[in-house]
């Protein structure tokens, strides 16, 4: 009596996966989902490294890669030529700059030593 009340047990595939850490998991899947589309790899629940399901031959890390600096993307966009280009054209805009930015400073000191003169 109730048993039909407590649903419908699909029929399920249990699956163990081991990682390189020695850990090991098994997951199910549902029956009528064809092998080729059940996942070769899966991260492991314990330390998050990718699982195979081959227990004498676990996937291997991929090699990580460290953290890359702003400077680091610069350096893979650009040959040390063009930086030099660059650099020099930004060190003339800035000397230009130095050179005007006096000549107006002098300037205006001139109009102001004009005018407390008179």
């Amino acid at each position: 009596m109730g048993e039909q009340d407590n649903g419908f047990q699909a029929e399920r595939v249990k699956l163990s996966y081991y990682c390189c850490n020695n850990h090991s998991f098994t997951t199910s899947f549902a029956a009528s989902v064809d092998a080729a589309e059940l996942p070769v790899e899966l991260d492991c629940p314990h330390c998050g490294l990718p699982a195979g399901q081959d227990k004498d031959n676990p996937p291997q890390i991929a090699k990580h890669e460290p953290y890359k600096t702003h400077l680091a993307y610069v350096k893979e966009r650009r040959t040390a030529q063009e930086a030099k280009d660059l650099l020099d054209e930004a060190v003339a805009i800035v000397k230009e700059r130095r050179v005007r930015l006096l000549a107006e400073a002098k300037a205006e000191a001139k109009r102001a030593a004009k005018g407390s003169k008179a």
